[in-house]
């Protein structure tokens, strides 16, 4: 299972002591040959950081070390196989089992963040292998044409997302001690399976050592940016290039209502939009629409940007600052792909998001149709 952690800087967080003054790692490597290295990492300011290195000796290999205030964020890296074997140290002795053959179904065992960890990864590839037989299942029904079988499985898949996404936050509720129930917050924001003031939520109802961990205090700073951009909030102004040199303010182009529209030339699904915002300008421009687009294309593409804006026709305001996916506007919107798109009233007010095709037409038609 792969997890996007948006938002990790220094992840500690304090643990509780034992009497001993050491703990002890020991492993089971199964199908590795002896002589395979085992590196053992901790992440320090979002870079992987290696700690030690122990080396596989007839299946097994071990390391005793120290106890600590801090509890960090370790994983393992076997050979070179390229993958993760993520554990939570807790001052107390762990057992790792890990698989050549399937790195995946490796584990690591022995504390009680560790436990709730396993258990989590264990649930998932229950929802996944559910995933994989629908999956099996619907294109069997596509190739037969069977419509009745497609609707049905579809229907399933929905059921079956939403039963995944019940058991996250139910995982959330009864692991509130766990520095991983703060990453598993962080990768559902970042996917939008809950939104950023849900998320706050469960933040503030952590235990307090987590709560004040670093990762759970960035976290937190992080939610509250991307709540600005949220509905029902004032669009965060901004200032970008145009693409003669100049400077444009989001607040010089506001209209009676305004689309702030994230794109890229070398983004194919926006290209394939774009057509339907153009109509969409012309037609109620002259009522009062705005748009002003944001592009994420990179600092060697500005004039691919510039003949994409005379090719799709878009006769509207235009930024760039030309720094792809680092791009402080995007940013600053939580824009995580594109297209992508803001709707603002006259106050700059964001009153809807992501509006597209027949959707972002009927919208605008509501709002200045009658006029």
């Amino acid at each position: 299972m792969r997890l996007i952690f948006a938002s990790i800087l220094t992840l500690s967080l304090i643990s509780c002591n034992k009497n001993s003054d050491s703990y002890k790692l020991e492993g089971d490597a199964i199908g590795f040959a002896d002589g395979t290295e085992v590196v053992v990492y901790t992440l320090e300011n979002k870079q992987p950081k290696p700690i030690d290195t122990l080396i596989i000796t007839e299946g097994k290999f071990s390391a005793v070390y120290p106890n600590n205030d801090i509890t960090p964020l370790n994983f393992l890296r076997v050979g070179d196989i390229n993958a993760s074997i993520l554990y939570f140290p807790e001052n107390e002795d762990i057992r790792a089992t890990i698989y050549k053959d399937s790195i995946q179904s490796s584990r690591i065992i022995g504390g009680k963040q560790n436990a709730a960890y396993t258990g989590f990864v264990e649930k998932m590839s229950t929802f996944n292998n559910k995933k994989q037989k629908s999956m099996e299942s619907f294109r069997a029904a596509k190739e037969t044409n069977d419509t009745e079988a497609i609707a049905k499985i579809q229907s399933e898949n929905l059921n079956l997302m939403g039963e995944e996404t019940e058991y996250k936050k139910e995982f959330l509720k009864e692991n509130n001690n766990s520095l991983f129930s703060v990453m598993l917050i962080s990768e559902m924001a970042s996917r939008q399976e809950i939104t950023p003031s849900e998320a706050s939520e469960y933040l503030d109802k952590m235990d307090p050592s987590i709560a004040s961990s670093d990762i759970a205090q960035n976290l937190k700073a992080n939610l509250e940016a991307v709540k600005k951009a949220d509905m029902g909030n004032a669009a965060p102004n901004f200032s970008a290039p145009t693409p003669t040199g100049e400077t444009l303010s989001l607040k010089d182009a506001l209209g009676k209502y305004t689309i702030i529209d994230f794109w890229a030339s070398w983004c194919r699904p926006c290209r394939i939009e774009n057509p339907n915002v153009v109509k969409v300008y012309n037609k109620y421009h002259e009522k009062g629409l705005n748009i002003i687009s944001v592009s994420l294309d990179k600092a060697d593409q500005k004039d691919k940007w510039i003949q994409a804006i005379k090719d799709d026709n878009m006769d509207w305001y235009h930024v760039s600052n030309l720094k792809f996916w680092q791009d402080p506007i995007a940013r600053q919107y939580n824009v995580r792909s594109i297209p992508a798109t803001f709707l603002l009233d006259e106050n700059g007010m964001i009153i809807d998001k992501d509006l597209r095709g027949a959707a972002l037409e009927a919208k605008i038609a509501s709002l200045l149709g009658g006029e």
